[in-house]
């Protein structure tokens, strides 16, 4: 008999907004609308029937780690209605896409899988990041593949990650392990520390820009503050919200972020009727 977890009165989930929205990479969606993925070392198929959320393959122990990791602690119908305000394309951007939450995901995972996804695509990040596992992360029981640890990939040399297909990206996935694993950078300090000061310290690592920054604080750190500046975003903010700043999105400004984007994203004829 099959073990699961099971959340009751979940709102504000949508599975699919939230596990193949671009923050996380080692998700798969089902026939049935399930997803298969691994998250700090767990092999998981998660499904929602109605408001009750189904965690296969957990038990009670693992309760608080897939409450956090969903944020179900968060009052996102709340947040929603409190960002619409804002400006009415931010209400549009929310009622469109309702069920997005965001992932409180392993950091040096986040850290990795953002650095992969510079100047790539969904689909190709997601191979990358799989090869990476396959690679170098723990075998799991079901034959599921861990994300590797810092001090694994540290270990190695950028030529040795050449299966993974990632070209320039090795040298930058090889210098953020060796800096993570050694503390010249403090991912965990990073959670809690003023924003610039967490910025400046991912940005200590060789390839890490503001994007991959902002996108390893909000998506690994759950720095809800961070808004990251992707194509798709300056693309959006330019046509859809002119004269305006992330500042300007307050304190859920990653939560508004990750709307637009998803917005943004779906609907490209937006930017031809404004």
């Amino acid at each position: 008999m099959k073990k699961f977890l099971k959340f009751e009165n979940v709102r504000d989930l949508d599975l699919a907004q939230t596990l193949d929205c671009g923050q996380s990479f080692r998700w798969v969606e089902r026939s049935d609308g399930g997803f298969d993925g691994v998250a700090f070392k767990k092999s998981v198929t998660v499904r929602l029937d109605g408001t009750d959320l189904y965690i296969e393959n957990a038990d009670e122990a693992d309760r608080e780690l897939w409450h956090s990791y969903f944020d179900l602690g968060l009052d996102y119908g709340k947040i929603r209605e409190e960002i619409s305000a804002i400006h009415p394309v931010l209400a549009d951007a929310a009622r469109y896409a309702p069920g997005i939450r965001i992932l409180r995901q392993e950091p040096f995972e986040a850290l990795c899988t953002f650095i992969i996804s510079q100047n790539n695509n969904i689909k190709r990040i997601k191979g990358i990041v799989q090869r990476l596992c396959e690679l170098l992360g723990d075998e799991l029981p079901d034959g599921a593949f861990a994300f590797p640890e810092a001090e694994k990939l540290a270990a190695l040399n950028p030529d040795d990650l050449a299966p993974l297909r990632a070209g320039f990206r090795n040298r930058y996935l090889i210098d953020a392990a060796r800096k993570a694993a050694d503390g010249d950078v403090d991912l965990e300090k990073c959670r809690s520390c003023d924003y610039d000061e967490a910025r400046n310290e991912l940005m200590q690592i060789t390839g890490v820009g503001v994007k991959v920054a902002d996108c390893t604080l909000l998506f690994g750190l759950h720095r809800i503050e961070a808004f990251p500046l992707d194509v798709w975003m300056k693309r959006a903010m330019a046509k859809l919200f002119p004269g305006m700043t992330p500042d300007d999105f307050g304190q859920y400004a990653g939560i508004a972020q990750q709307y637009i984007f998803h917005y943004s994203r779906m609907n490209p004829g937006l930017f031809d009727e404004r």
